[in-house]
């Protein structure tokens, strides 16, 4: 199954403790990566969060953003950090002897400060408040695997066109070899009649260059390796497990068959459809990379 590595997935959990939000967002990354960013509440939830989520989606960089209102009585006490604070007074005072400031340190001051009061996070029950993480977490990661697959569906359909364009320029290919030879031997016993003038042409030495041309300008085998990638591509659009990678390493292995291909063809002709090739292959390549 073509699924793409780009989405957003967002899930709300709503329950009478508070309101849980998780966002999932995926962009795209050779390997599987997962940053989290949550309160302090859901900290120990960490690595089930990773899990949840690399279950599902096995390329990319996704960054997972939760968010946790609680809500008691429609209020929420204040915390005060004292021995923050008194570090901050002792720190003022400290500046204030070094510059020669002789201000008061006043009370809102030390209360502005980073971390020195807060809003305290009423204690919800643990397997409660992981069982609403997970949930809110699934339920995002559900909602951008349908905007992945969405995606992949348009992926697949443009993978499928440009593999048939490959095989049509592949055939052209197969069907221009047998001439390369041809047209250099005309060419060749054009140009020695030229050069000997009344002199008798050696048909046997020309013969010769001949086969030592056709043995050089060969690609039978490129060609039948080419057309074996061909069909593992297709095999491997079919697949269910996500199958970027593979597609990548084929891209590889065709665009290594083509390049043999051009440099055996010493001939105008096969040297335009071998470019034709590389330029579809590159087209190809890139929409690979935003495969998962």
């Amino acid at each position: 199954m073509i699924k793409s590595m780009t989405g957003y997935g967002k899930a709300v959990v709503e329950t009478e403790t508070g309101r849980t939000t998780v966002e999932i967002r995926s962009v795209n990354h050779r390997y599987g990566e997962v940053f989290v960013k949550m309160p302090r509440s859901f900290l120990a939830f960490e690595n089930d969060v990773r899990k949840a989520v690399g279950d599902r989606l096995k390329r990319g960089k996704i960054e997972v953003f939760v968010q946790r209102e609680e809500v008691v009585g429609g209020q929420q006490r204040p915390l005060v950090n004292v021995a923050l604070a008194r570090a901050y007074r002792e720190a003022f005072d400290h500046l204030r002897t070094e510059l020669g400031i002789y201000d008061p340190v006043t009370l809102p001051l030390i209360l502005s400060q980073k971390d020195v009061l807060a809003a305290q996070e009423e204690s919800s029950d643990e397997d409660a408040l992981r069982a609403e993480l997970l949930q809110g977490v699934r339920g995002a990661v559900e909602a951008m695997e349908t905007m992945r697959m969405r995606e992949g569906e348009a992926l697949l359909a443009d993978l499928r066109d440009r593999r048939q364009t490959l095989a049509m320029l592949i055939d052209r290919v197969a069907e221009r070899a047998p001439a390369v030879v041809a047209d250099y031997a005309q060419k060749l016993r054009e140009r020695l009649a030229q050069l000997l003038a009344d002199t008798t042409l050696d048909e046997a030495r020309l013969a010769q260059e001949v086969a030592l041309l056709a043995d050089r300008c060969d690609v039978t085998e490129e060609l039948v390796r080419f057309r074996s990638h061909l069909i593992q591509f297709d095999e491997t659009l079919a697949l269910a497990e996500p199958v970027g990678r593979k597609l990548d390493f084929l891209m590889q292995e065709l665009n290594r068959e083509v390049n043999t291909i051009g440099s055996k063809a010493n001939d105008a002709a096969m040297a335009a459809i071998v470019v034709e090739l590389k330029a579809e292959l590159e087209k190809i390549r890139e929409q690979v990379q935003n495969i998962e």
